[in-house]
């Protein structure tokens, strides 16, 4: 069995390579030449090579043919470092494209050579302030997101992408508090925060979002001030109010992906309504005891919108609330301090997958999680033909305000 590096490096020995400073030399020269971006969605937001097809290594094989019909074409595939370059040259030789050649570095070495690109921030009006900030990558963005940069997945292009994202946090409580720290961490440029409690002595075994200093203070005001300490390139807006179907719309509406940290069906119910409605992607999680799920609720809407493949909803799961005998019961249901922040990491890592465009987003699926067991399972969510909001016949087409409910202690 090879290793990446040993494929890569296999893939280059027995391809063509080309450097930068000939691919610039034919495209000034004007030499009919089909330029191939096999990076991520979320890289190529950040700019491409003059004229390329931006499609990404994952579908190469699937979508070339339809792009690139003539197998005579000269073609130049490349990515972020070279690596993914170097494979994808290998299988477009294995499909019959008879000239295809590698770039021997990639977009991240182009821009820094300072050659013309397009798109990505030099194209935007009016960039935000999370874009200015890392639109040269100072010494200091360099050193905080190196990591990233170091990832050809991710590098400058990704990060830019991340940076002018913005993530909706449903719940500044268990779940919240880590996926919030680490989207801000991560570099997500604005981050928008919905709870409308007061920190309390019981939120610290787990909201560690919080502190002992924050006792009494909103939930809201105490995570943005941790927030903007842990990364001040993100802004971070607190929206210190319940969620209700009178102002769902007016919170969701500005944000590319929404958290959906919440603790009671009611929330949850609307969340994922307005996730259909909207077109916004909501990574779901939930806890119990020692156990915790997780799922991302993709609509038609927000897959045409993004490109991510579409699937079920809330209510394909749970098409009504539970009678409130079947619900958790508020007095006696507990949780394992670390369960949430399994999940709520879990939450964030699913949410900047789908921001910068990698691997496969959990639609349709969900993931449990056992903490006395130390053991990770995963169920099919099939998308229900008879779901009353995201069915093709929907009997469900308002909010719906539920009265909150618990079982009796």
């Amino acid at each position: 069995m090879k290793t990446y590096r040993e494929l890569v490096a296999a893939a280059r020995e027995a391809g063509t390579p080309v450097t930068l400073d000939e691919v610039k030399r034919r495209l000034d020269a004007r030499e009919p030449i089909v330029l191939v971006d096999v990076r991520e969605p979320g890289e190529t937001a950040g700019g491409t090579l003059p004229g390329a097809l931006a499609i990404p290594r994952g579908i190469l094989e699937g979508k070339i043919e339809g792009a690139v019909p003539d197998r005579g074409a000269r073609i130049v595939t490349y990515c972020g470092g070279g690596g993914r370059a170097a494979l994808a040259a290998r299988s477009l030789a294995e499909l019959g494209y008879t000239h295809v050649e590698a770039a021997t570095e990639g977009f991240t070495r182009w821009r820094e050579l300072g050659f013309q690109v397009e798109g990505g921030l030099e194209g935007s009006v009016a960039p935000s302030v999370a874009e200015r900030a890392v639109a040269a990558f100072g010494d200091g963005q360099r050193a905080r997101y190196a990591r990233h940069l170091a990832l050809p997945e991710i590098g400058e292009a990704g990060q830019r992408a991340l940076l002018a994202k913005k993530v909706l946090v449903l719940g500044a409580g268990g779940l919240g508090s880590p996926a919030a720290l680490y989207l801000a961490a991560a570099g997500v440029g604005t981050i928008g925060l919905v709870d409308a409690d007061v920190v309390d002595a019981s939120n610290l075994q787990r909201q560690v979002l919080h502190g002992t200093a924050r006792l009494g203070a909103s939930k809201v005001a105490s995570g943005a001030e941790r927030l903007a300490d842990l990364n001040p390139d993100v802004r971070v807006v607190p929206h210190a109010e319940r969620l209700t179907s009178a102002n769902v719309e007016r919170l969701l509406a500005p944000y590319d992906v929404v958290v959906d940290g919440t603790d009671n069906f009611p929330t949850r119910y609307l969340v994922s309504d307005a996730g259909v409605w909207l077109g916004k992607p909501v990574v779901h999680a939930a806890v119990s005891r020692f156990e915790g799920q997780l799922t991302t609720f993709v609509s038609d809407r927000a897959a045409a919108a993004t490109g991510l493949p579409s699937g079920p909803c809330y209510r394909c799961l749970f098409p009504m609330p539970p009678p409130a005998e079947l619900a958790p019961s508020c007095a006696d249901d507990g949780v394992l301090g670390v369960v949430p922040g399994v999940l709520g990491v879990l939450q964030a890592n699913e949410t900047l997958k789908l921001l910068l465009g990698l691997g496969a987003p959990l639609v349709g699926r969900i993931l449990t999680y056992d903490a006395k067991a130390t053991h990770f399972r995963e169920l099919r969510l099939p998308r229900s033909p008879s779901c009353p909001v995201c069915g093709p016949t929907p009997s469900i087409t308002t909010y719906v305000d539920y009265p909150a409910f618990c079982a009796p202690p």
